[in-house]
């Protein structure tokens, strides 16, 4: 596949070294010139410019493009992005940030095909989305590392709790998470837990162990 990342900061480094290193084309818009430099010494093919502005995003010739992320700090510039990435039929992923509320996030979803938060998932959660695959990132996570999904029970502590806010020790993600009978996504900022949804988590094994202990309700801090 043909990606076009814009947006080179932590989530976008990462997010084109894993698509690079499986073989898809990678081509990084950048505005700061540091990043820029960054990389070409990667790399990666770059255009420095605004890639929110038709101007900028032309030079990227979309409509040879697969798919494109806005994955800047900004959502309304990622936003920009996708939006002129959809009049080419590019598939489209965009970045946001935990604190933005369900109506926001309702309001950037209709425009776009992956809402992505990469404080929850990082790049792994933001090459999947690009590919437009499912929530199975096992290939990009550490040996040491367990991907898991957890039953939330009747009665569990976590019920009412926001999945973003949910109490898990540290190196520990909920990646994903789903309504009993239905299909996994990247939890909303404000999706409440209820009795039997589903929680994908990823942690070391012994971390996983005490997640399920908390949803049981044991060993609660």
């Amino acid at each position: 596949m043909r990606c076009v990342i814009v947006g080179y900061g932590r989530v976008g480094i990462r997010t084109a070294q894993i698509l690079d290193e499986e073989g898809h084309s990678v081509l990084v818009i950048d505005n700061d010139p540091a990043k820029v430099e960054r990389a070409h010494e990667a790399g990666f093919v770059v255009i420095e410019g605004d890639g929110s502005t038709a101007e900028t995003l032309a030079k990227a010739d979309l409509d040879t493009a697969d798919a494109v992320a806005g994955l800047t700090g900004d959502p309304e510039t990622n936003f920009a992005v996708c939006t002129t990435a959809n009049e080419h039929g590019c598939r489209t992923v965009l970045r946001i940030s935990e604190e933005f509320s369900e109506e926001v996030y309702q309001q950037y979803s209709e425009g776009v095909d992956e809402i992505v938060y990469p404080e929850q998932l990082g790049a792994a959660g933001a090459k999947t989305a690009l590919l437009g695959g499912d929530f199975n990132v096992l290939a990009d996570i550490t040996e040491k590392l367990a991907a898991t999904t957890l039953t939330v029970p009747e009665g569990s502590p976590a019920i009412g709790e926001r999945v973003v806010s949910l109490d898990v020790p540290e190196g520990a993600r909920i990646y994903a998470h789903g309504r009993a009978g239905e299909s996994m996504e990247i939890p909303l900022p404000r999706t409440a837990i209820e009795a039997g949804d589903q929680l994908a988590v990823i942690a070391e094994p012994d971390a996983v162990s005490v997640v399920r202990d908390r949803l049981h309700g044991d060993s609660m801090a």
